[in-house]
């Protein structure tokens, strides 16, 4: 009776010691440790070459020999033109027509002075008129000489503002003798030389600009479907370089040759020399046939495979597809759906 007595005490005072049996049979462990039924994916990894995201052809506007080129391929546009045009003609153009603009500011003075005679001189001969002081005809003749004198000042006023109009479009045609191209762009392609006679339209070079740069892509549909299915802005690599990247158009016409999709991704943050011919790489997850089952659920016995699902204790037969690192691929089977509990190997 002593010994019962002091076993009741010591089980009062010490509850885990009692209960650490049962506590131990119930718990499951963390959910890192259970072995569940995944479904099959394939690793793939989509690769590209970077070109320039912008590009641009430059031509004149207007005829002439050139004087300077003032960029070559390679190098980067800064604050002068690309290519200078010989202004010596137009600047003759706009010289003559600026003097002819000055001769006919000097015949308005000449004009404005003579229509306020005349005025004058009819408002004179009006009051001799009505005071039957001179003829009707007189009256006349003044009224007639100064409204012929008006008609000449408003023609002249507006042959200046002709003149005015064309000096504007000869100055608009010398600013097209300067042709530039966007600060910051590269030269990719330079088609002309100082001395050559160029007409309008005709190409002279080309810049593209390389501050942005993207990655012309053919997926497949699946392919698409996971690209679409990631971030806004994805991880990718770039010459093996971390960088981020986004899709940025996807085209719907469908080549029937490659069965596949033209997209472009661009790059977000690449802090390298942007040029074309980089090496883009994008690791994709793809949907796979069958499902994964983790290997240390497996019991294989004369190469006859088999699984035991923890909830039901029934025993699946496998048939392999393949490995993936930890995991079995197998067919599929309804008994298996993904995230289906397993015992492990060898467990009851």
């Amino acid at each position: 009776m002593r010994y019962i007595a002091f076993f009741l005490m010591f089980v009062l005072f010490n509850p885990a010691v009692a209960f650490a049996g049962v506590e131990g049979k119930d718990s499951s462990g963390p959910a890192k440790d259970r072995l569940v039924v995944r479904g099959a994916t394939r690793d793939i990894r989509l690769s590209g070459y970077t070109r320039k995201e912008r590009t641009m052809t430059l031509s004149s506007e207007v005829s002439g020999r050139v004087l300077r080129v003032n960029y070559d391929v390679g190098q980067t546009v800064g604050g002068k033109p690309f290519i200078e045009i010989e202004p010596t003609f137009i600047d003759l153009e706009i010289e003559k027509t600026a003097q002819s603009i000055k001769k006919l500011d000097i015949t308005l003075k000449r004009m404005q002075v003579r229509v306020a005679y005349l005025e004058k001189e009819f408002l004179r001969v009006d009051s001799l008129y009505r005071k039957e002081r001179a003829t009707g005809v007189k009256r006349d003749a003044a009224a007639q000489e100064l409204e012929q004198a008006r008609l000449e000042l408003d023609s002249t006023t507006q042959e200046r503002a002709v003149r005015e109009t064309v000096l504007r479009e000869l100055s608009e045609r010398k600013l097209r003798h300067n042709i530039s191209a966007p600060r910051g762009w590269i030269v990719t392609k330079r088609m002309v030389e100082p001395g050559e006679v160029i007409q309008p339209g005709t190409p002279l070079a080309e810049v593209s600009d390389y501050r942005g740069l993207v990655v012309p892509l053919s997926v497949s549909s699946e392919e698409l479907s996971a690209i679409k299915s990631l971030a806004e802005e994805f991880d990718a690599e770039l010459e093996g370089i971390p960088v981020k990247a986004s899709l940025k158009w996807v085209n719907p016409e469908f080549d029937e040759k490659t069965r596949k999709l033209k997209v472009e991704l661009a790059i977000r943050d690449f802090r390298g020399q942007g040029r074309g011919g980089l090496m883009f790489v994008l690791p994709l997850q793809l949907r796979s046939e069958g499902i994964f089952i983790p290997k240390t659920a497996v019991t294989n016995r004369y190469e006859n495979p088999t699984v035991t699902v923890r909830e039901t204790g029934e025993v699946v037969k496998l048939m392999p597809l393949g490995e993936s690192g930890d995991y079995l691929r197998v067919a599929a089977d309804e008994r298996l759906v993904p995230g289906t509990e397993l015992l492990a190997a060898g467990q009851r």
